[in-house]
């Protein structure tokens, strides 16, 4: 990782939350400043500036986390998640969201597509008639599709180049709880 101060500075050129600018994966990714550029660009629109739904967008991310066995994925957002309203046994429910009664129809949708997506499939026609139904705005869809490649890539950036959880921050948040095939 590049030095706090280097990454702060980074991240206040780019007009990004103080905060993210300290985070692990972001100063990581400061060692390639162009790259973290494009990279966090897309991050913060995604995040800062998005127009597909939180919640949707979050429980995706969440999913994505678990099924690829992302911890600093699942760590990070677990706090976004929860931060912005979403019940933690909501979230809890994306480990084995097919038996859950927690989850709406729309979230489901958006987890089907997630896991045909993390499975290397191509969405389905069945499976996206049934997110169009929540995700009707075109460009919302378009967001979705592109969040959902931004956090599959972020899943296995995290992982490849083993970016640590922050100091101080409890792993597999809420119960440590590690999914098969977690990295190590």
């Amino acid at each position: 990782m590049v030095p706090l101060e280097q990454a702060q500075a980074l991240g206040a050129e780019m007009g990004l939350p103080p905060p993210m600018a300290t985070r692990s994966a972001f100063r990581t990714l400061a060692n390639n400043p162009p790259l973290l550029k494009a990279v966090f660009g897309q991050l913060s629109t995604l995040l800062l500036h998005n127009t597909f739904d939180t919640r949707l967008r979050e429980l995706m991310i969440m999913r994505i986390g678990w099924t690829t066995g992302s911890v600093y994925e699942w760590t990070q957002h677990w706090r976004v998640a929860t931060t912005a309203g979403i019940p933690p046994e909501d979230v809890l429910a994306v480990r084995d969201w097919r038996n859950s009664n927690r989850l709406t129809a729309a979230d489901k949708a958006i987890l089907a597509a997630t896991d045909e997506s993390l499975a290397g499939k191509t969405l389905s026609d069945e499976t996206w008639a049934e997110v169009v139904k929540y995700v009707p705005d075109p460009a919302q869809q378009v967001e979705f599709v592109v969040a959902l490649g931004n956090w599959t890539l972020f899943s296995i950036l995290l992982r490849h180049l083993k970016i640590p959880v922050e100091d101080g921050v409890a792993v597999w948040p809420p119960d440590g709880l590690v999914p098969p095939g977690a990295e190590g």
